[in-house]
């Protein structure tokens, strides 16, 4: 399609500038780029409904980059199908030469130039995608080799060149997926180089990158030193995708001529934006001119100058000449005085060494227009430099800030949190410190109370053996004198007695209750005296099952 480029609107005179700098990129805006098979369809986007909602219209700036974004997403997958099937069939390594593979570069070309910020220098606004490949070796550390190689090189003097001979050895390494992800992935230096709504800020990027990966089967071979990257025209060739019939199978005559349509259609669009291009570069063109005038004016002074100083030279050689034929005549009459001879010889002797240093003199004035012509050239490219050099000094300077501040924030917590463990560790010790002492003294308390129970058992264990006898003693002889009293008084007063003897109570040792003879029948040893004592029935059955229960 690149042949279909007006000829009569571009300058005859500056051919080689306007290859030069077209760079630029043309997009289809009133066309959308869709897949039909293996196929590039255009559609027209007023024929398209995509939604009840009402539509934006075609000269909404993000509509205009939503549909760039989708043509290039499109592109870049019928690239890459069509590139990977056809090194697949060929079954070889691949060179520049081969035509599927200099229409990738060129669609890649395309989507990274897409939304880029223009960068102004003195000639004029240039946009070049170098600058965001140079970032690929501070995000990846493999990158650094291909970027030194392509700094290396010595045929690139453009960063256009060098972003094209960077993509060809990404893909020779077979890492150009990686890289470009590394890359998509830091939205935050991408916005430097791009618009918000560029192709590598949105979500197409991404999709892009993840179709790399499918190039990691090809094996590609460039040679970079023979071959002329800044000087190349990058136009996609829409004719290798577009189809010539229609995919349905309806009317064939209608779908023909609706195809022929769409292509006349593209066509005009195509030639309108290479207008729109070729008015572009005539700018640049006229620029380039009067900075050109400017130079051939200052070569015109020069030349000026030097044709001055020829003039000037020429006329001492006359008055040299004159010199010597006055001279001859004054030797052949010999009737000039040797004063004169002496003052014309040193005349001449001044005149040729007048010419001598006019001659040193122009000398001098074409060896000054030539390191001018070669100072202004090399500023140029020492220009170019610094501005890549600055731009990256000034993200490593935004970068160093945002550690500066992160690292003394962190100081700021680490301090404040060693302050209060140090104020909470010294209350801790302090509680611990006190708590020990009341552990102390309550270990202390607590053994003397062991003590005094253990003396209070063996007292009680004394008093019980002492006076458990006499107790039982006394019981008995207070039941015997109990009887005798009730007996005396019921022999007094010649009655019965109204309640049951006591003569028939017995007092039971463990529970302490007074029973009749039948309730306290049984005798058991009890802890209080070695020898068995008379218990209750109900006491007997328990000590019985305690007794039972404890073990030998």
């Amino acid at each position: 399609m690149s042949a279909l480029t007006p000829q009569s609107d571009m300058p005859t005179p500056t051919t080689d500038k306007i290859t030069q700098a077209a760079m630029e990129t043309i997009y289809l805006c009133k066309f959308r780029v869709s897949m039909d098979g293996e196929w590039l369809c255009l559609r027209e986007l007023d024929d398209i409904s995509l939604t009840p909602d009402p539509e934006p219209t075609h000269e909404d700036p993000n509509y205009l980059m939503a549909n760039e974004r989708m043509n290039l997403m499109n592109m870049a997958k019928l690239s890459i199908k069509g590139l990977i099937e056809s090194a697949l069939n060929l079954g070889r390594t691949l060179d520049s030469d081969y035509a599927p593979l200099q229409q990738f570069f060129v669609v890649m070309e395309h989507c990274l130039k897409h939304g880029l910020k223009a960068k102004k220098t003195f000639l004029g606004q240039n946009k070049s995608f170098w600058g965001p490949l140079e970032l690929v070796e501070k995000l990846v550390p493999e990158a650094a080799e291909i970027t030194a190689s392509v700094k290396d090189l010595p045929g690139l003097k453009t960063p256009v060149g060098r972003g094209r001979a960077w993509l060809r050895l990404a893909l020779m390494q077979k890492k150009l997926s990686e890289y470009m992800k590394a890359l998509i992935n830091r939205k935050d230096l991408l916005s430097e180089f791009y618009e918000p709504n560029a192709l590598m800020m949105e979500e197409e990027g991404a999709i892009i990158a993840g179709l790399l990966v499918g190039l990691n089967v090809i094996d590609a071979n460039f040679c970079m030193k023979g071959e002329d990257l800044d000087s190349q025209v990058g136009v996609i060739d829409f004719s290798m995708y577009l189809k010539e019939g229609n995919s349905t199978k309806g009317n064939e005559g209608d779908g023909q001529i609706t195809a022929i349509l769409d292509q006349k259609n593209y066509v005009e669009e195509l030639n309108r934006h290479l207008s729109a291009t070729v008015n572009n570069l005539q700018a640049k063109v006229d620029a380039l001119e009067k900075s050109n005038t400017k130079l051939t004016e200052e070569l015109a002074v020069a030349n000026n100058r030097i044709i001055t100083l020829q003039e000037e030279m020429e006329r001492v050689k006359e008055e040299s000449s004159y010199i010597l034929e006055s001279n001859r005549k004054v030797t052949k009459d010999r009737t000039a005085d040797g004063h004169a001879l002496t003052e014309a010889r040193k005349q001449l002797k001044e005149e040729t060494q007048l010419r001598l240093d006019v001659e040193k003199e122009l000398e001098v004035q074409i060896g000054m227009r030539q390191e001018m012509e070669l100072a202004m050239k090399m500023l140029e490219k020492d220009v170019c430099e610094k501005q890549d050099a600055l731009v990256a000094l000034r993200q490593q300077l935004d970068d160093l800030r945002a550690l500066k501040h992160e690292l003394s924030f962190k100081l700021q917590s680490s301090d404040m949190g060693a302050k209060q463990k140090s104020e909470l560790n010294s209350r801790l010790e302090e509680k611990t410190n006190q708590m020990a002492a009341t552990i102390k003294q309550l270990e202390q308390r607590l053994r003397q109370a062991e003590k005094d129970r253990q003396l209070a058992e063996q007292d009680n264990r004394l008093f019980k053996q002492e006076f458990g006898d006499k107790i039982n003693s006394l019981q008995h002889l207070f039941l015997s004198v109990c009887r005798a009293v009730v007996n005396m008084s019921n022999i007094k007063t010649g009655r019965a007695p109204d309640f049951p003897c006591p003569a028939f109570q017995n007092v039971c040792q463990n529970c302490g209750g007074v029973f009749c003879e039948a309730c306290s029948a049984h005798e058991l040893p009890l802890p209080s005296s070695i020898q068995p004592e008379r218990v209750c029935n109900p006491c007997h059955g328990r000590l019985m099952q305690q007794y039972s229960s404890s073990p030998l």
